[in-house]
C-alpha cells in the first residue's frame, strides 16, 4: 500500500490517475465525517484503500512511454537534495570550477553511502521557485560540467569512487552557455570519465535528457529508476523536429524507446531500480533506500576488479552501444584473436644469425685430404 508520508495534494495527480484521485477524495471525506460525527468509517476506508492499491497496480503496470515521462517529471518526485539528506552521511559540498563560477545546477561533494566513501555528482532542479530559477530548472551550464570534471579528477587522485545522479531535461541552451563552451565542456567530461581510474556508478533518478545527462553519464554501471527516462532528446523536441508539432510528443516518446524497460532490453542500461507502488513521489524513503542498496552492492563488486580490467571493461561497454548480437560476438572474437597474436609476438625468438653460427659450429669437420681441382 502506498505510503502517504509524501502527501499528494489535489493538483498533484497525473492525467491518467483520475480514478485514484476520486478514491482519495472519498477517503478524505470519510475521515472528515468520522472526526465531525464521531462515526467509525474504518471498514469503508480500508475497502477504498484496497481499491486504490488495485487501481495503482493496474495503471503503473501498463504505463505508456509518454505517461512514464509524466511520472519522471512529477513535481513531488525526489530530487538530488532528498538523496543527499537521506542516503549520504557526512556530506561536504565542493564548489566552483576554478575557471568561471559555481553552477548550482550541479552539486558535487564528498560523503559516505553505507560504509563507502564516495564523491557525489548530482544534477539539481531545485524545489522552490527561487531555487528552480537559480538552477536553471536543472539545466547545467559549462561551469557545472567543468566543476564535475575537476572534482572527479580530485576523487581519482585519492582513489575515491564516483556516484552520479542524473536528473536534467538537458544542458542549458542559452547564448552565454554556448559562448563559454557548452559542447566542449560536455565532450571533455566524456573523455575524462571514460578513463578515470576509479569505479563510476551512474543512476538516472528522473529525467535524462540529451547531452546534459550524458555529461555525467559515462561509467562502469548505468542504472535507472523504474519510471525515469533516458533519451537523446526530449519527446517535445523530437516532435518539433520531425513533425513541427509539439502535440506529437506521445508518438515521439514511443519511438525514442526512452523507458527503463526498453533501454534494458537494448543493453544501454545495466539495472532497473524498482520504485514503490504509484511512483517514487508516493514514497521517497523507500525509493532512496532502493538506490542506496544498489549503490552499496555495485560498489562492492566493482572494487574487487583491478583498475586495468575496469578501464578495459568500461571501454568495451561504451564501444558495444548500438551493436547487434552478431557484431558484438564478432568484436569479442577479434579481441581474443588480437590478444593471442600479441602473446605470440611477445615470445622471445632467437636471431637467425645466432642460429646459423650455431649450425656451422655443430657441423662435422671433413677428414682426409682435400680433393684437388681438375
Amino acid at each position: 500500500m502506498p505510503n502517504n508520508s509524501n502527501k499528494i495534494s489535489e493538483g498533484d495527480y497525473l492525467e491518467f490517475e483520475g480514478n485514484v484521485a476520486d478514491l482519495d477524495r472519498q477517503m478524505n471525506e470519510l475521515s472528515r465525517l468520522s472526526s465531525i460525527k464521531g462515526i467509525n468509517y474504518s471498514s469503508e476506508i480500508r475497502r477504498l484503500q484496497q481499491q486504490q492499491v488495485a487501481e495503482l497496480k493496474r495503471i503503473y503496470s501498463n504505463l505508456t512511454a509518454w505517461q512514464t515521462v509524466g511520472v519522471a517529471r512529477h513535481p513531488k518526485r525526489p530530487l538530488v537534495c532528498d538523496y543527499l539528506d537521506l542516503m549520504v552521511k557526512d556530506f561536504r559540498q565542493l564548489h566552483g570550477d576554478r575557471c568561471f563560477g559555481d553552477d548550482r545546477a550541479i552539486i558535487t561533494g564528498l560523503g559516505h553511502i553505507g560504509r563507502e566513501k564516495v564523491l557525489i555528482v548530482g544534477q539539481n532542479k531545485g524545489k522552490s521557485t527561487k531555487e528552480k530559477i537559480a538552477c536553471n530548472f536543472g539545466c547545467p551550464n559549462p561551469e557545472g560540467y567543468r566543476k564535475a570534471r575537476a572534482k572527479m579528477k580530485f576523487a581519482e587522485k585519492y582513489n575515491i569512487p564516483v556516484v552520479t545522479l542524473i536528473d536534467t531535461p538537458g544542458a542549458y541552451p542559452g547564448i552565454g552557455a554556448e559562448q563559454r563552451g557548452q559542447a566542449q565542456a560536455i565532450a571533455a567530461n566524456l573523455i575524462e570519465m571514460s578513463r578515470l581510474k576509479v569505479p563510476i556508478i551512474c543512476i538516472c533518478i528522473g529525467e535524462g535528457g540529451s547531452g546534459g545527462a550524458l555529461g555525467i553519464g559515462v561509467g562502469d554501471r548505468m542504472a535507472m529508476l523504474e519510471f525515469a527516462y533516458y533519451s537523446v532528446i526530449s519527446p517535445e523536441g523530437c516532435a518539433a523536429i520531425l513533425w513541427r508539432d509539439g502535440a506529437q510528443a506521445p508518438d515521439a516518446a514511443e519511438a525514442l524507446k526512452l523507458t527503463s524497460r526498453d533501454l534494458c532490453k537494448l543493453g544501454l542500461v545495466d539495472a532497473v531500480i524498482p520504485e514503490p507502488l504509484g511512483g517514487a513521489h508516493r514514497n521517497i524513503h523507500d525509493t532512496v533506500y532502493n538506490v542506496e542498496k544498489y549503490v552499496v552492492k555495485t560498489l562492492r563488486d566493482l572494487k574487487r576488479t583491478k583498475i586495468d580490467n575496469l578501464l578495459e571493461n568500461r571501454y568495451s561497454r561504451l564501444r558495444s552501444i548500438g551493436v547487434g548480437p552478431s557484431d558484438r560476438l564478432r568484436r569479442q572474437t577479434q579481441t581474443a584473436g588480437a590478444k593471442i597474436k600479441t602473446a605470440i609476438a611477445a615470445i622471445p625468438t632467437k636471431s637467425k644469425r645466432a642460429v646459423s653460427s650455431r649450425s656451422k659450429d655443430s657441423a662435422p669437420s671433413q677428414s682426409g685430404p682435400v680433393p684437388a681441382k681438375v
